[in-house]
């Protein structure tokens, strides 16, 4: 499924996936459509971009509309109008993310549903049974992540060890789900690492993963509370160790830009991250040099200058000013979120593309 064109550093490469007989060229960045939209953003917006593969999140989706609904109106791709490969994530983050209304146990997670106070119950076999019941194009195993601030890192063993019980448990349900299907019709599974910021967690959890019969590789659990130098440094202690089999390795939850080009140096093919799109709807903006701009500020009320004067994205290249945003912010029109999403996407887009030159 995954073939590696060309080492273009130590350890970042270019490559080919196919799945279901779409081929992703990579490194990619990938935006998360979490209730299978991209915020704002229409298919064809979101295409525009240069985007290969869209996110859609498992949890958000079970609860709303429900995976039975979604699967009656066609499945993922008939029921958001998207073409493009899509993947779900495993509500795995949902451990972390409502850690104030979940309850783990070795069996799975129960939630209290906020809006309703109904009790949710996920498992590994209940989140493979929900993505392949969407009918995502690649789908991802049920994991315990756990916080990386200072207060939360007691429990990374217990997560670590939890994670790949799990994990098997996943693959045994996958397999089970798609024992009858042909090769080429099933979705690509990835099994994630987990193990904070231990060292010896971490190169025992990815040295399982790799020994397990999984399509991909994830790793999981960063950019959840630590710093930035020391993600970098498990960024660049991973990458000696992943073996060189066809499976792309994808990232997850990471998508500032210096942090995706340390990512890709590192030999990351996927990342995945909400930031571009939720900074852009609050107005702040990429710019050449990775300068981040606020589009609300009073420096932009004149200035005729687009957000970038080298992007090719479709804010920019239709010249829409700095000083036009700025006013659409300040009067609260949804389509300054909209075109800022759309240059945000693009500009780390551009970033993985320019790996593939």
């Amino acid at each position: 499924m995954f073939t590696e064109k060309k080492r273009i550093g130590e350890y970042s490469r270019t490559g080919e996936l196919i799945v279901r007989g779409k081929t992703i060229v990579t490194p990619t960045f990938m935006p998360d459509g979490t209730r299978g939209a991209v915020k704002s953003l229409t298919p064809e917006m979101v295409k525009s971009t240069g985007v290969q593969v869209v996110l859609a999140n498992t949890y958000h989706l079970h609860m709303q509309p429900g995976e039975d609904v979604v699967a009656k109106l066609g499945g993922l791709h008939a029921f958001t109008g998207q073409d493009l490969p899509m993947l779900t994530d495993s509500g795995g983050f949902q451990v972390f993310s409502l850690a104030h209304i979940n309850k783990i146990s070795e069996d799975g997670v129960t939630f209290k549903d906020p809006r309703t106070g109904d009790i949710i119950f996920l498992s590994p076999e209940i989140s493979i049974q929900i993505q392949m019941k969407l009918g995502a194009d690649m789908i991802v195993a049920f994991d315990d992540v756990v916080s990386l601030d200072q207060a939360a890192r007691g429990r990374t063993q217990e997560a670590f060890e939890r994670t790949h019980r799990w994990l098997e448990r996943s693959i045994a349900e996958y397999d089970r789900l798609t024992k009858d299907m042909a090769d080429e019709d099933k979705p690509l599974l990835f099994g994630v690492v987990q193990g904070g910021l231990d060292k010896e967690l971490r190169k025992k959890s990815l040295e399982i993963v790799q020994s397990l019969p999984v399509g991909g590789i994830a790793i999981g659990g960063l950019s959840v509370g630590e710093t930035r130098e020391e993600m970098h440094e498990m960024f660049e202690f991973l990458a000696p160790l992943f073996d060189n089999s066809n499976r792309p390795r994808f990232l997850l939850g990471v998508g500032d830009p210096r942090d995706l080009r340390k990512a890709i140096e590192c030999g990351f093919d996927m990342l995945d991250c909400v930031i571009p799109t939720r900074n852009a709807r609050h107005g702040s903006v990429w710019s050449s040099g990775d300068e981040r701009l606020n589009l609300k500020s009073e420096i932009h009320k004149l200035s005729s200058d687009v957000i970038d004067d080298i992007c090719d994205c479709y804010t920019c290249t239709n010249g829409f000013s700095r000083g036009f945003l700025r006013h659409q912010f300040k009067v609260g029109e949804p389509l300054a979120g909209t075109l800022a999403s759309i240059h945000n996407i693009r500009y780390l887009q551009r970033i993985c593309e320019e790996y593939c030159k």
